[in-house]
């Protein structure tokens, strides 16, 4: 049965796990990103919605693995308005591209942890 208006409208059109969230991955929610943030003592507010969601198409449009460093560079032009990875890292103290990702589902990139 379909359960919304987009599916009766466009049915072959892929759905969506997630309403805001088409990028997702299909075992991803939001109540798992709450929980896994909450665990880290982060309350999660729209500006940290708006970097799940940007990794989430980050990683639609590349290629796996993804470039550690080209990731960084897309996320600091893309909030440099508020301050790029500077204010990325006041949201997720851990890193944007680490607890971001982990709360997004995503892999972690290579390279972006220290494993010494």
């Amino acid at each position: 049965m379909t359960d919304t208006m987009r599916e009766i409208m466009n049915p072959c059109l892929p759905t969506v796990g997630q309403p805001g969230f088409p990028h997702a991955p299909e075992d991803w929610t939001m109540d798992l990103a709450r929980s896994l943030a909450k665990a880290e003592d982060i309350d999660l507010r729209e500006d940290h919605w708006e970097l799940i969601r940007s990794l989430h198409s980050y990683f639609a449009r590349h290629q796996s693995p993804v470039n550690a460093r080209e990731l960084h560079d897309a996320l600091d032009e893309k909030f440099h308005p508020k301050g790029g990875l500077k204010y990325l890292y006041g949201l997720f103290p851990a890193g944007p591209v680490v607890q971001g990702c982990r709360f997004a589902g995503l892999e972690i990139v290579p390279g972006v942890v220290d494993n010494s």
